[in-house]
């Protein structure tokens, strides 16, 4: 892209060149840092700016409304005239959209005219020396970190040809550690998402590590079964994640998924759960803040290009334990005579009367597993949302209140709508970074669960 063209300009530029009948650009500008480390010794780092550009293009013809939709990276002012032609000879070549709209209308934001935000390799000013004070504490504790830590701040403008000029901040940050023992028999992990990595204490990430390979120090071998298992945080938001994931109410109305009502219909309305349970999204929820309007770089069931600026605000997908929303776009909601609620890109869980902390749940266990994390989830049956995976980084058994000792890894089989039903006890809800699912969605908050007969259908050899 030509340095003397500012993303405002970039919009600007290809709403000008548009011929279409309707036109959505989306300009968008990432810069992000990055660490990594393995063997007590940091490897890589670098700092990375990118840009890329998306223009929908909508041509109405004597059958409706066609789209076509052309994401690329671009690097001169030509290529921005190229992505406009491209994306209106798409639209002119694809049969009418059924999700077709009236494109959002609007005005330009206050802060449209503000340049994008960035990050840079200072973001770890802080967390970087605490950092090698834990490789230096390996000399007496013997653990071998490795691990991997992100910043990524993304500035969206999306402009349209109805007068909308909408600008959105995202910023972004995880850090994911795993320690081994210096025979690399013992292995632990520990994650954390973060907006700006003033919240992150690699000192007690660390100690929970050096924690985790301390009960690990026992080993137990234990047959595949039904177990009373503490879920943390972190495998509750693996669960969850993937269950918001297949929330669309197209696919529910078209019977594919979970959350569809058989012989036609969705579940919406359904009790899922005895508990009054909650799992929302709020695009201002403290500390998860996303995105307050839709971003769709194409349609599927889940998005609708033609929703684009479409605004964005809380919604509760399951309310007092009742399937109360599912992820529509104006096409579906008139569909299934839903409300219009699209997708929002973060997830709360929360329990009423909540048990305290995860040490809580533990202490109140006569017997049971306790899991770190979850990982190569995969779906089984889109019927049920059975899922299957595997247990990754320490399976622990806590008898009388207490962790005893590391158990071998298990393959499983749940539904994570199937555990809303069975939970018996749940945590205070906290920031949970997904170890499967965390890379693509970071701003969830979950609580522990303890689930009375989770399904280790059985056991595994990884490590």
């Amino acid at each position: 892209m030509s340095s003397n063209l500012t993303l405002q300009e970039i919009v600007e530029r290809a709403l000008s060149r548009s011929k279409a009948d309707g036109c959505v650009v989306i300009a968008q500008e990432s810069s992000s840092a990055n660490l990594r480390w393995a063997n007590n010794t940091l490897t890589t780092n670098g700092v990375m700016l990118t840009r890329s550009l998306t223009v929908i293009a909508t041509v109405a013809g004597r059958s409706g409304v066609s789209s076509g939709a052309i994401s690329r990276s671009v690097t001169t002012a030509q290529d921005v005239d190229r992505v406009v032609r491209d994306a209106e000879d798409a639209a002119r070549a694809n049969e009418p959209s059924e999700d077709a709209r009236p494109l959002i209308t609007g005005e330009a934001a206050p802060d449209w005219d503000e340049p994008p935000a960035s990050t840079s390799i200072h973001v770890f000013d802080s967390f970087a020396p605490a950092l090698g004070e834990a490789f230096g504490r390996s000399r007496d504790t013997g653990v071998q970190h490795y691990g991997y830590v992100e910043h990524d701040v993304t500035t969206t403008y999306l402009g349209s040809s109805t007068g909308l000029r909408l600008r959105y901040v995202q910023p972004t940050g995880f850090v994911t550690m795993t320690g081994k023992s210096k025979d690399l028999s013992r292995s632990a992990w520990v994650g954390q998402a973060t907006r700006d990595f003033r919240d992150v204490d690699p000192g007690a990430l660390t100690t929970e590590l050096e924690r985790r390979l301390s009960w690990a120090r026992r080993t137990i071998e234990l047959p595949a079964g039904r177990y009373e298992t503490l879920l943390p945080p972190t495998a509750v938001a693996d669960l969850m994640i993937y269950a918001y994931w297949t929330m669309s109410a197209r696919d529910a109305h078209d019977g594919r998924t979970v959350f569809a009502k058989p012989g036609g219909g969705t579940r919406v309305g359904e009790r899922l759960s005895s508990t009054s349970v909650s799992l929302r999204s709020d695009p201002a929820h403290a500390g998860l803040e996303c995105a307050p309007f839709v971003v769709a770089h194409a349609s599927s069931s889940e998005q609708s290009v033609f929703d684009n600026g479409l605004g964005l605000g809380a919604v509760e997908w399951i309310r007092d334990g009742v399937l109360s929303s599912l992820v529509t776009t104006r096409h579906s909601a008139e569909l299934t005579g839903l409300p219009v609620t699209p997708f929002v890109d973060n997830l709360i869980l929360e329990v009423p009367n909540p048990g305290g902390s995860l040490e809580d749940l533990v202490a109140r266990t006569d017997r049971g597993l306790l899991l770190t994390c979850l990982w190569y989830i995969r779906e089984v049956d889109p019927q049920t949302l059975l899922l299957t995976g595997l247990t990754r980084d320490g399976v622990y058994l806590v008898e009388g209140g207490e962790v005893v000792g590391q158990v071998n890894n298990f393959r499983f089989n749940e539904s994570p709508v199937d555990l809303l039903a069975r939970f018996t006890e749940a945590g205070v809800t906290a920031p949970a970074f997904s170890r499967e699912w965390g890379d693509y969605f970071p701003r969830t908050a979950m609580p522990a669960l303890r689930v009375p007969d989770f399904n280790m259908s059985s056991v595994s050899q990884s490590s």
